[in-house]
Protein backbone atom coordinates (compact mmCIF):
# COMPACT_ATOMS: atom_id res chain seq x y z
CA UNK A 1 0.00 0.00 0.00
CA UNK A 2 3.09 2.84 0.94
CA UNK A 3 4.57 1.43 -2.53
CA UNK A 4 1.57 2.28 -4.20
CA UNK A 5 0.46 5.53 -2.58
CA UNK A 6 4.13 6.42 -3.24
CA UNK A 7 4.09 6.15 -6.94
CA UNK A 8 0.50 7.97 -6.72
CA UNK A 9 1.87 10.74 -5.40
CA UNK A 10 4.93 10.99 -7.66
CA UNK A 11 2.88 11.03 -10.68
CA UNK A 12 0.78 12.94 -9.17
CA UNK A 13 3.65 15.45 -8.85
CA UNK A 14 4.71 14.54 -12.31
CA UNK A 15 1.18 15.77 -13.64
CA UNK A 16 1.33 19.20 -11.69
CA UNK A 17 4.69 20.08 -13.05
CA UNK A 18 4.26 19.17 -16.05
CA UNK A 19 1.12 21.25 -16.44
CA UNK A 20 2.98 23.75 -14.71
CA UNK A 21 5.42 24.21 -17.64
CA UNK A 22 2.68 23.64 -20.20
CA UNK A 23 1.04 26.55 -18.95
CA UNK A 24 4.42 28.79 -18.40
CA UNK A 25 5.71 27.51 -22.29
CA UNK A 26 2.39 28.18 -24.05
CA UNK A 27 0.77 30.59 -22.28
CA UNK A 28 -0.82 32.03 -25.66
CA UNK A 29 -3.08 28.73 -25.56
CA UNK A 30 -4.04 30.07 -22.05
CA UNK A 31 -5.59 33.67 -23.50
CA UNK A 32 -7.64 31.84 -26.40
CA UNK A 33 -10.69 30.42 -24.69
CA UNK A 34 -12.89 33.01 -25.08
CA UNK A 35 -15.58 32.66 -27.66
CA UNK A 36 -15.75 34.19 -30.79
CA UNK A 37 -14.29 34.69 -33.68
CA UNK A 38 -10.02 33.66 -33.52
CA UNK A 39 -6.71 33.84 -35.56
CA UNK A 40 -5.34 30.41 -35.92
CA UNK A 41 -1.45 30.47 -34.97
CA UNK A 42 0.72 27.75 -36.21
CA UNK A 43 4.57 27.86 -35.48
CA UNK A 44 7.06 26.54 -38.19
CA UNK A 45 10.11 26.29 -36.13
CA UNK A 46 13.18 24.39 -37.18
CA UNK A 47 14.48 22.14 -40.34
CA UNK A 48 10.96 21.23 -41.92
CA UNK A 49 11.16 17.58 -42.07
CA UNK A 50 8.40 14.33 -43.16
CA UNK A 51 8.93 12.97 -39.68
CA UNK A 52 5.21 12.18 -37.87
CA UNK A 53 6.14 14.64 -35.10
CA UNK A 54 8.76 16.76 -33.69
CA UNK A 55 11.20 14.33 -32.71
CA UNK A 56 12.03 16.08 -28.91
CA UNK A 57 11.73 19.33 -27.31
CA UNK A 58 15.29 20.14 -28.48
CA UNK A 59 15.20 18.57 -31.52
CA UNK A 60 15.05 21.59 -33.75
CA UNK A 61 13.30 20.51 -36.81
CA UNK A 62 9.18 21.07 -37.77
CA UNK A 63 7.33 17.91 -38.68
CA UNK A 64 5.26 18.33 -41.80
CA UNK A 65 3.10 16.08 -40.39
CA UNK A 66 1.83 17.87 -37.62
CA UNK A 67 1.67 20.99 -39.89
CA UNK A 68 -0.74 19.37 -42.03
CA UNK A 69 -2.67 18.72 -39.07
CA UNK A 70 -2.93 21.83 -37.33
CA UNK A 71 -3.49 23.56 -40.84
CA UNK A 72 -6.57 21.08 -41.34
CA UNK A 73 -7.95 21.91 -37.93
CA UNK A 74 -7.56 25.36 -38.77
CA UNK A 75 -9.58 24.45 -41.81
CA UNK A 76 -12.29 22.74 -40.00
CA UNK A 77 -12.56 24.99 -36.86
CA UNK A 78 -15.62 27.78 -37.87
CA UNK A 79 -14.59 29.90 -34.63
CA UNK A 80 -10.97 30.85 -36.92
CA UNK A 81 -11.82 33.06 -39.49
CA UNK A 82 -7.70 33.84 -40.21
CA UNK A 83 -4.42 31.71 -39.69
CA UNK A 84 -1.19 33.16 -38.89
CA UNK A 85 1.85 31.33 -40.00
CA UNK A 86 4.89 32.11 -37.60
CA UNK A 87 8.07 31.11 -39.81
CA UNK A 88 11.69 30.32 -38.17
CA UNK A 89 13.03 27.99 -40.24
CA UNK A 90 16.03 27.32 -42.96
CA UNK A 91 14.14 24.98 -45.39
CA UNK A 92 14.12 21.29 -45.26
CA UNK A 93 12.68 18.43 -46.86
CA UNK A 94 11.44 19.88 -50.51
CA UNK A 95 8.51 17.14 -50.14
CA UNK A 96 7.30 17.92 -46.53
CA UNK A 97 7.44 21.81 -47.20
CA UNK A 98 5.33 21.39 -50.44
CA UNK A 99 2.82 19.01 -48.68
CA UNK A 100 2.06 21.36 -46.09
CA UNK A 101 1.74 24.35 -48.93
CA UNK A 102 -0.81 22.41 -50.28
CA UNK A 103 -2.54 22.60 -47.07
CA UNK A 104 -2.05 25.99 -47.02
CA UNK A 105 -3.62 26.00 -50.54
CA UNK A 106 -6.49 23.99 -48.88
CA UNK A 107 -7.07 26.78 -46.39
CA UNK A 108 -7.12 29.98 -48.52
CA UNK A 109 -9.95 27.70 -50.89
CA UNK A 110 -11.99 27.31 -47.85
CA UNK A 111 -12.12 31.21 -47.65
CA UNK A 112 -10.05 31.78 -44.78
CA UNK A 113 -7.12 34.12 -45.03
CA UNK A 114 -3.39 32.78 -44.52
CA UNK A 115 -0.21 35.87 -43.55
CA UNK A 116 3.20 34.58 -42.94
CA UNK A 117 4.98 36.01 -40.22
CA UNK A 118 8.86 35.60 -40.92
CA UNK A 119 10.81 35.84 -37.62
CA UNK A 120 14.74 35.40 -37.55
CA UNK A 121 14.97 33.59 -40.92
CA UNK A 122 12.70 31.86 -43.07
CA UNK A 123 14.26 30.40 -46.10
CA UNK A 124 14.09 27.39 -49.03
CA UNK A 125 11.44 25.52 -47.74
CA UNK A 126 10.48 27.99 -45.27
CA UNK A 127 9.85 30.46 -47.62
CA UNK A 128 7.89 28.01 -49.87
CA UNK A 129 5.16 27.73 -47.30
CA UNK A 130 5.13 31.45 -46.79
CA UNK A 131 4.91 31.97 -50.95
CA UNK A 132 1.59 30.32 -50.28
CA UNK A 133 0.24 32.80 -48.01
CA UNK A 134 -2.17 35.76 -48.81
CA UNK A 135 0.60 38.03 -47.36
CA UNK A 136 3.85 38.12 -45.83
CA UNK A 137 5.50 39.83 -43.39
CA UNK A 138 9.20 40.01 -42.22
CA UNK A 139 11.50 42.73 -39.88
CA UNK A 140 14.47 44.45 -42.03
CA UNK A 141 16.44 42.41 -40.92
CA UNK A 142 15.02 38.67 -41.20
CA UNK A 143 17.13 36.55 -43.75
CA UNK A 144 14.67 35.07 -46.16
CA UNK A 145 14.56 33.62 -49.81
CA UNK A 146 17.31 30.89 -50.68
CA UNK A 147 14.95 29.99 -53.65
CA UNK A 148 16.68 27.01 -54.60
CA UNK A 149 17.10 22.81 -54.51
CA UNK A 150 20.36 21.35 -52.99
CA UNK A 151 21.63 17.65 -52.59
CA UNK A 152 24.62 16.75 -50.73
CA UNK A 153 26.60 13.35 -51.34
CA UNK A 154 30.00 11.89 -49.87
CA UNK A 155 32.44 10.30 -51.62
CA UNK A 156 34.52 8.36 -49.11
CA UNK A 157 36.67 6.07 -51.38
CA UNK A 158 39.86 7.48 -51.43
CA UNK A 159 39.38 7.15 -47.35
CA UNK A 160 38.02 3.42 -47.64
CA UNK A 161 41.33 2.46 -49.27
CA UNK A 162 43.56 4.12 -46.80
CA UNK A 163 42.16 2.39 -43.96
CA UNK A 164 41.59 -0.75 -46.00
CA UNK A 165 38.10 -1.18 -46.09
CA UNK A 166 36.95 -2.46 -49.74
CA UNK A 167 32.85 -2.37 -49.72
CA UNK A 168 31.04 -4.77 -51.92
CA UNK A 169 27.32 -4.04 -53.92
CA UNK A 170 25.32 -6.35 -55.20
CA UNK A 171 22.62 -4.32 -56.81
CA UNK A 172 19.94 -5.41 -59.25
CA UNK A 173 20.23 -2.51 -61.82
CA UNK A 174 22.56 -0.11 -62.40
CA UNK A 175 21.37 2.35 -60.90
CA UNK A 176 20.17 0.77 -57.80
CA UNK A 177 22.99 2.66 -55.58
CA UNK A 178 23.05 6.08 -56.92
CA UNK A 179 24.65 8.30 -54.72
CA UNK A 180 26.92 5.41 -52.81
CA UNK A 181 29.62 6.93 -50.36
CA UNK A 182 31.72 4.05 -51.73
CA UNK A 183 32.82 6.01 -55.49
CA UNK A 184 32.21 8.90 -57.14
CA UNK A 185 28.97 9.07 -59.35
CA UNK A 186 29.08 8.21 -62.93
CA UNK A 187 28.41 10.96 -65.78
CA UNK A 188 24.69 8.99 -66.20
CA UNK A 189 24.19 9.36 -62.40
CA UNK A 190 24.71 12.89 -62.45
CA UNK A 191 22.91 13.97 -65.08
CA UNK A 192 19.66 11.75 -63.11
CA UNK A 193 20.47 13.44 -59.66
CA UNK A 194 20.34 17.05 -61.68
CA UNK A 195 17.34 16.51 -63.26
CA UNK A 196 15.71 15.52 -60.15
CA UNK A 197 16.89 18.68 -58.82
CA UNK A 198 16.11 20.87 -61.61
CA UNK A 199 12.86 19.72 -61.41
CA UNK A 200 12.18 20.46 -57.89
CA UNK A 201 13.55 23.85 -58.70
CA UNK A 202 11.03 24.59 -61.32
CA UNK A 203 8.37 23.59 -58.73
CA UNK A 204 9.26 26.16 -56.27
CA UNK A 205 9.99 29.01 -58.83
CA UNK A 206 6.36 28.35 -60.24
CA UNK A 207 5.08 28.49 -56.61
CA UNK A 208 6.99 31.43 -55.97
CA UNK A 209 5.64 33.14 -59.33
CA UNK A 210 2.49 32.04 -58.71
CA UNK A 211 2.14 32.64 -54.70
CA UNK A 212 3.48 36.50 -55.02
CA UNK A 213 2.30 37.20 -58.56
CA UNK A 214 5.32 38.08 -60.22
CA UNK A 215 6.55 37.11 -63.58
CA UNK A 216 8.39 33.48 -63.67
CA UNK A 217 11.68 35.12 -65.14
CA UNK A 218 11.40 37.64 -62.79
CA UNK A 219 11.65 35.03 -59.96
CA UNK A 220 14.48 33.22 -62.21
CA UNK A 221 16.65 36.64 -61.56
CA UNK A 222 16.06 36.35 -57.99
CA UNK A 223 16.34 32.40 -57.60
CA UNK A 224 19.75 31.71 -57.22
CA UNK A 225 19.98 30.33 -53.88
CA UNK A 226 21.22 33.86 -51.88
CA UNK A 227 18.88 34.98 -48.99
CA UNK A 228 17.90 38.39 -48.80
CA UNK A 229 17.34 40.53 -45.48
CA UNK A 230 13.48 41.67 -45.33
CA UNK A 231 14.21 44.82 -46.49
CA UNK A 232 15.74 43.57 -49.37
CA UNK A 233 12.85 41.03 -49.84
CA UNK A 234 10.38 43.80 -50.15
CA UNK A 235 12.01 45.89 -52.45
CA UNK A 236 11.99 42.85 -54.99
CA UNK A 237 8.84 41.87 -54.16
CA UNK A 238 9.33 38.68 -52.17
CA UNK A 239 7.30 39.82 -49.02
CA UNK A 240 4.50 42.47 -48.70
CA UNK A 241 5.23 44.45 -45.32
CA UNK A 242 8.04 44.92 -43.17
CA UNK A 243 6.91 44.28 -39.41
CA UNK A 244 7.24 42.49 -36.16
CA UNK A 245 4.76 39.34 -34.70
CA UNK A 246 2.14 41.91 -33.45
CA UNK A 247 1.97 43.45 -36.77
CA UNK A 248 1.66 40.50 -38.49
CA UNK A 249 -1.61 39.94 -35.77
CA UNK A 250 -2.75 43.18 -36.91
CA UNK A 251 -2.76 42.59 -40.16
CA UNK A 252 -4.22 39.35 -40.07
CA UNK A 253 -7.35 41.21 -38.26
CA UNK A 254 -7.81 43.43 -40.62
CA UNK A 255 -8.15 40.99 -43.58
CA UNK A 256 -10.05 38.72 -41.42
CA UNK A 257 -12.21 41.36 -40.50
CA UNK A 258 -12.20 40.87 -36.63
CA UNK A 259 -13.35 44.22 -35.02
CA UNK A 260 -11.68 45.07 -32.10
CA UNK A 261 -8.50 42.52 -29.87
CA UNK A 262 -8.51 39.61 -32.02
CA UNK A 263 -8.23 36.66 -29.58
CA UNK A 264 -5.21 34.50 -30.81
CA UNK A 265 -5.41 30.59 -30.60
CA UNK A 266 -2.87 28.94 -31.23
CA UNK A 267 -2.93 25.28 -32.86
CA UNK A 268 -0.13 22.90 -32.07
CA UNK A 269 0.77 19.21 -30.82
CA UNK A 270 -0.25 17.76 -28.00
CA UNK A 271 0.88 19.53 -24.74
CA UNK A 272 3.91 18.33 -22.76
CA UNK A 273 1.33 16.85 -19.88
CA UNK A 274 -0.27 14.32 -22.53
CA UNK A 275 2.99 13.11 -24.29
CA UNK A 276 4.30 12.76 -20.87
CA UNK A 277 1.30 10.58 -19.59
CA UNK A 278 -0.31 9.92 -22.89
CA UNK A 279 -3.38 11.70 -21.89
CA UNK A 280 -6.38 11.25 -20.20
CA UNK A 281 -6.85 7.49 -20.56
CA UNK A 282 -3.57 7.21 -18.66
CA UNK A 283 -5.05 9.14 -15.55
CA UNK A 284 -8.35 7.48 -15.95
CA UNK A 285 -6.64 3.89 -15.63
CA UNK A 286 -4.78 5.32 -12.15
CA UNK A 287 -7.80 6.58 -10.63
CA UNK A 288 -9.76 3.26 -11.32
CA UNK A 289 -7.01 1.17 -9.93
CA UNK A 290 -6.81 3.86 -6.74
CA UNK A 291 -9.18 4.68 -3.86
CA UNK A 292 -10.37 7.51 -1.82
CA UNK A 293 -9.00 11.07 -1.39
CA UNK A 294 -5.95 9.71 -3.74
CA UNK A 295 -8.53 8.70 -6.51
CA UNK A 296 -10.09 12.64 -6.11
CA UNK A 297 -7.06 14.01 -6.53
CA UNK A 298 -6.18 12.09 -9.97
CA UNK A 299 -10.05 12.65 -10.98
CA UNK A 300 -9.17 16.55 -10.56
CA UNK A 301 -6.08 16.23 -12.68
CA UNK A 302 -8.57 14.49 -15.46
CA UNK A 303 -11.00 17.39 -15.30
CA UNK A 304 -8.37 19.55 -15.33
CA UNK A 305 -6.60 18.13 -18.40
CA UNK A 306 -10.20 17.88 -20.41
CA UNK A 307 -10.37 21.31 -19.76
CA UNK A 308 -6.87 21.44 -21.37
CA UNK A 309 -8.10 19.41 -24.41
CA UNK A 310 -11.31 21.42 -24.72
CA UNK A 311 -9.69 24.48 -24.79
CA UNK A 312 -6.27 23.31 -27.23
CA UNK A 313 -9.16 21.27 -29.58
CA UNK A 314 -12.36 23.99 -29.19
Amino acid sequence: MMNKRLVVGVLIGVVLVSLAAALVVNPVKESKRAQGDRIGLIYVEGVITGAREEAGLFSGTASGQSLMEQLKRAREDESIKAVLIRINSPGGSSAASQEVGEEVDKLRRSGKKVVASMGDVAASGGYWIAAKCDRIVADPATMTGSIGVIMDLQNLQELFDKIGITPETIKSGPYKDIGSINRPLTPAERAILQSMVDDIYSQFVDVVAKGRKMDRNKVLDLADGRVFTGKQAKSNGLIDELGNFYDAIDLTAKLAGIKGEPQVYELGPVSPLEKFLGGVSTLTRISNNTSGLQAQDIQQLIELLKSQQAGQMR
